[in-house]
């Protein structure tokens, strides 16, 4: 496996990679890997020659410093992870390589991004799309590989990658649970202990409002409802949000229909955590 911390190191490696006809798939990362950027790895060796996973903490997509300061950052840990699944190229680039100066264009979204997490998270998505708008140029991927977990975020790279026409095809994977259904994500480590027991709520209301919808039921309103009923009795955490939209438009329905989300966020006293589940009905 090789480090490569330089964009022209980087670069130069990809060009050479298309020379030879090399699929390349590409996992972005801010680092701190878990099962759910492991399942990513392992999808993109499955499906490439070559698979590159980059780690960078981006600063462009916080909205305060506590939250960028409070970002679990583990880098050896991670670079052992890579070597173990089969990483070809680790990038790791450090801010300055990134952005040596204040950036004279940065991407700005239209779409998709005035609800769920965007609506709380002004300038957020921008931060996500130019950051990727860079990397894609660096990396060159022919597959790029997003976790479902973050749906909105899965939405916005399809309309960035649809709208820019980069010749990257994007290939969602399923989110990879703990054994009691909690979703994978960084930030599971800043749950306090009865916390951590009482964030499996966020999953078991999904999972429910999933069996009421293959029951019959198709209003939303009625579906929010009992999710956040579910989660208020099973939980100290704050909701943030349950929200039910057509997918990937990420647009209000009043009728359930053809593919849509149910999303869900709730505050912790450290960690504020996301989940969903994408349906699909006739």
């Amino acid at each position: 496996m090789k480090k490569v911390s330089s964009i022209h190191e980087m670069q130069t490696y990809a060009m050479k990679l298309k020379q030879e006809n090399k699929s390349i798939g590409f996992v972005p990362t801010m680092g701190y890997l878990h099962e759910g950027h492991r399942a990513l790895i392992k999808k993109a060796r499955e499906e490439n020659d070559i698979v590159i996973l980059s780690i960078f903490v981006n600063p462009l997509q916080f909205d305060s410093k506590d939250d960028l300061m409070f970002y679990p950052r583990d880098f050896n840990r991670d670079e052992a992870i890579a070597l173990e699944d089969g990483v070809d190229y680790l990038f790791h680039p450090e801010v300055g390589e990134m952005y040596p100066t204040e950036p004279s264009v940065k991407v700005k979204v239209q779409k998709r991004t005035d609800v769920l997490c965007g609506s709380k998270r002004p300038g957020h998505f921008d931060g996500v799309a130019t950051v990727l708008t860079k990397l894609f140029q660096i990396v060159q991927p022919d597959r790029a590989y997003f976790g479902k977990k973050d749906a909105q975020q899965v939405a916005v790279v399809d309309g960035l990658i649809r709208d820019f026409h980069f010749p990257v095809t994007l290939v969602p994977v399923e989110t990879i649970r703990e054994e009691d259904g909690l979703a994978k994500s960084s930030r599971n480590v800043n749950l306090l202990p009865n916390e951590r027991k009482q964030a499996v709520a966020l999953y078991q209301s999904l999972a429910n409002a999933k069996d009421i919808v293959e029951a019959g039921e198709r209003n939303p309103v009625a579906i929010k409802e009992m999710i956040k009923n579910e989660i208020k009795d099973k939980c100290d955490g704050i909701i943030d949000y349950v929200e039910i939209y057509s997918y990937p438009e990420l647009e209000p329905i009043d009728n359930l229909k053809s593919c849509f989300i149910i999303a869900v966020a709730v505050k912790f006293t450290r960690a504020r955590l996301i989940d969903n589940i994408i349906l699909t009905i006739s």
